[in-house]
């Protein structure tokens, strides 16, 4: 494994690390702790010591398996879990210091810990990044003890950029992907220059980027892959990067052209990412402890060509950019 600084944090951490959005189990399925203690045990066995969670995922339980592995484990492990999604309706009113509160300590509570590692801003409205009382909520929490570093999740570049003029925003949580470049212009080089951490979801594109699906693939009625395709229930660009299915599945058989030796192509969309020196970390998620191994193969890979970044670029650019470059 290697490791990479995760901006002004100063944590060195694992350039491939954990999501654990699906780590209780598959979408729709019931959450397993069984599964969860496997995968997160195994993470960090292979040497990942920065585990990404979310007080929504899996009603909490997410939290609480992060928050056992954490304290069963001698290894020093990084935690980040994030706030906000439990607001309903999730609107920029909604928004209130007071309740943000609740849910760190709530946070706190469910992974019994003293202090979270990195605390991030789950997606919010974009108004949100306008109110500098919600940042500065997080400036009495850190010197309360009950957080180390402030971070965002972000949809839209705009939002990350925003973020940015607030000098308490250690690191910045985003997708970017074979299918999603636009964060490496302007969003990369001034997080470098600020010296904000960048955290990689969604580095699969929900899956696409495996190259294991084809028209015939089905997913179940309440796995997001299905139900979420048009942004029926949060942000489209969560779901395959935001590409519809039948454009995503004509783009990965070009790319599988240009690795033809690569049966698996998640490594290489993994190893894609890392090429990125400004990325801090990349968090793909895992629903079963295969999945997790085949991510960490990306660790193993050389560098990828100039030719071979090229032909990414180009594939993206003639089939994907039209789609995508102005809605995130």
């Amino acid at each position: 494994m290697h490791y990479r600084k995760l901006g002004k944090t100063g944590f060195n951490v694992s350039e491939i690390s954990l999501g654990t959005w699906q780590v209780g189990g598959k979408w729709g399925d019931p959450f397993s702790h069984e599964t969860a203690d496997s995968i997160l045990n195994a993470a960090v066995d292979s040497g990942i010591n920065f585990i990404d969670t979310a007080d929504v995922y899996g009603d909490g339980e997410s939290e609480k398996a992060v928050g056992r592995l954490v304290r069963s484990r001698s290894e020093p492990v990084y935690v980040a879990t994030k706030c906000g999604r439990q607001l309903q309706p999730h609107t920029n009113d909604a928004y209130q210091p007071a309740a943000l509160r609740r849910f760190v300590e709530q946070s706190l509570r469910n992974m019994q810990l003293d202090t979270l590692d990195l605390i991030q801003l789950h997606c919010p409205p974009t108004e949100v990044f306008y109110r500098p009382e919600i940042f500065e909520l997080f400036d009495r929490l850190k010197d309360e003890g009950k957080i180390r570093h402030l971070g965002v999740s972000v949809e839209k570049v705009e939002e990350g950029l925003k973020a940015l003029t607030f000098a308490n925003v250690s690191t910045i949580q985003l997708i970017f992907n074979m299918f999603r470049q636009r964060p490496a212009e302007l969003l990369f080089r001034e997080a470098k220059r600020l010296d904000v951490g960048l955290i990689v979801r969604v580095p699969l594109a929900s899956g696409l980027l495996t190259g294991k699906f084809s028209r015939d693939t089905t997913f179940s009625p309440d796995d997001h892959r299905q139900f979420n395709r048009d942004g029926a229930a949060f942000d489209k660009g969560e779901t395959f990067a935001g590409v519809d299915y039948e454009t995503g599945l004509a783009a990965v058989e070009e790319l599988k052209k240009v690795f033809p030796d690569q049966p698996n192509l998640a490594p290489i969309a993994l190893r894609w990412v890392l090429m990125f020196d400004e990325v801090s970390c990349v968090i793909p998620g895992a629903s079963k402890t295969s999945q997790l191994e085949s991510n960490l193969q990306a660790a193993e890979l050389p560098a990828l060509t100039p030719e071979q970044m090229q032909a990414v670029r180009g594939i993206y650019e003639q089939r994907i950019k039209p789609l995508v470059y102005y809605s995130w």
